[in-house]
């Protein structure tokens, strides 16, 4: 079910990533861990709070299908709604079928309140396949808790 969607903090504002905010994006996915490759400033939306980055997230074209990704916010930001604007945004934004791919429980469960579903990796668009088959070979063979998603209700 998804969530009414939310307002932003005052003081924040959203909008479509600049040149100059490369930085700041690829130091946000290197705190949280992500995969540092794919980041394509021209695909990012980024929330600004007081002149300062505090979140980020991207859609991945793909033949047919986009992909939610990269989508963290900054620890001094996070609890005051920041994530799930910015995922209600890149929801509403999408153009096509939209997948992620998310690590553990816990994520899983904060997607499924926008209307993701789990997606079994044979069901997906070919585009996504290679991308997405290799985390299922770390699911397979390290144990990773890697949870592949589809928004249900969209499209």
């Amino acid at each position: 079910m998804t969530q009414k969607f939310t307002s932003l903090p005052s003081g924040c504002t959203i909008r479509p990533a600049a040149a100059q905010d490369i930085k700041s994006i690829r130091m946000l996915v290197w705190s949280a861990k992500l995969d540092p490759t794919q980041l394509r400033w021209q695909q990012f939306w980024v929330i600004e709070c007081g002149g300062n980055l505090a979140a980020c997230g991207q859609l991945r074209n793909f033949a047919g299908a986009q992909e939610l990704g990269s989508l963290v916010v900054r620890k001094d930001w996070r609890d005051r709604g920041l994530g799930t604007y910015l995922t209600q945004h890149l929801i509403a934004q999408a153009t096509a079928p939209l997948y992620l791919e998310c690590l553990g429980s816990r994520l899983a469960a904060f997607y499924t309140r926008f209307g993701f579903v789990q997606a079994a990796w044979q069901e997906l668009p070919q585009s996504l396949k290679f991308k997405f088959g290799l985390s299922q070979l770390a699911k397979v063979f390290f144990r990773i808790p890697v949870t592949i998603m589809q928004v249900s209700n969209k499209f």
